[in-house]
């Protein structure tokens, strides 16, 4: 669903564009090889784009002549990214705002599956709400922007506490006792610390229950452009609405959700 929805999206915003220039886009794909390769010769970017030697050769004196590349010399010459990128990306970065940016995906994710999504933040052992956009059924989550509920309990707050280094973690599980919301809460620190383990190898983390006995909760970390995990987003739902079949669904959903909420957020996926 969010696929064709992005897909749609993207297509509605084709119509009536000017034309691309493809010179530029050369000269972006150029830099962008870079994301990859500190340093990079003339034949490499050549073969890399499979561009003719001159092309490449213009490309790269333009770039290096904007100071967007600099040579290093050698045999043969290599290039690396200038300070201007860099002066950039600051700029980008200091705009960056995680509340805003998470506003209009988690709105097109709720869309997607007309239910409850929120985008949380870890603070000390408990979450705090930043963003909600609700489901319109009339069986619902009560939730708010602001609330602040025991991480260990809820699935964002799972993801959360899964990307904590060992220290950091083991001040939330050594907390005695963990306090829990409902019977299904995990308050046992070697449990939880199991249960964890398996959220860091999934990517994911399920509430079925720990929170509120009405509700089940699907949950994925959102990454920055260090690739730390900074927040979570979570897709929630009635136990009357949630099943095998729709959990699968939701899973994918809030998995691509943060994935394009990183992506805003400066991260760039690996390639597998």
């Amino acid at each position: 669903m969010w696929r064709s929805l992005t897909r749609v999206r993207r297509c509605e915003g084709t119509f009536d564009m000017p034309r691309v220039v493809p010179a530029v886009i050369r000269a972006l794909d150029v830099l962008e090889l870079f994301l990859d390769c500190p340093q990079l010769s003339a034949r490499q970017v050549m073969e890399r784009l499979d561009l003719p030697r001159t092309t490449v050769h213009e490309l790269l004196v333009t770039l290096e002549a904007r100071s967007y590349l600099i040579s290093v010399p050698g045999q043969p010459v290599q290039y690396r990214l200038g300070m201007p990128l860099f002066q950039l990306g600051a700029a980008f970065a200091g705009r960056l705002d995680l509340v805003r940016e998470a506003q209009g995906v988690a709105r097109d994710v709720a869309a997607a599956c007309d239910e409850a999504v929120h985008v949380a933040v870890l603070d000390g052992a408990d979450v705090i709400y930043l963003v909600k956009f609700d489901s319109t059924h009339p069986v619902r989550m009560v939730s708010g922007v602001g609330l602040r509920l025991p991480a260990h309990c809820t699935a964002v707050g799972k993801v959360l506490l899964s990307a904590l280094d060992q220290a950091d973690l083991d001040v939330v599980l050594l907390k005695d006792p963990l306090p829990g919301m409902t019977p299904d809460s995990i308050t046992d620190p070697d449990l939880l610390r199991d249960h964890l383990n398996r959220v860091r190898a999934e990517g994911v983390a399920v509430d079925i229950g720990e929170s509120d006995t009405a509700m089940r909760c699907v949950a994925a970390g959102i990454r920055d452009h260090t690739g730390a995990i900074i927040a979570g987003m979570s897709l929630s739902a009635p136990i009357i609405r949630w099943t095998p079949q729709v959990q699968v669904e939701w899973t994918g959903l809030v998995r691509e959700g943060a994935a394009v909420l990183s992506a805003r957020m400066g991260y760039r996926a690996q390639p597998r």
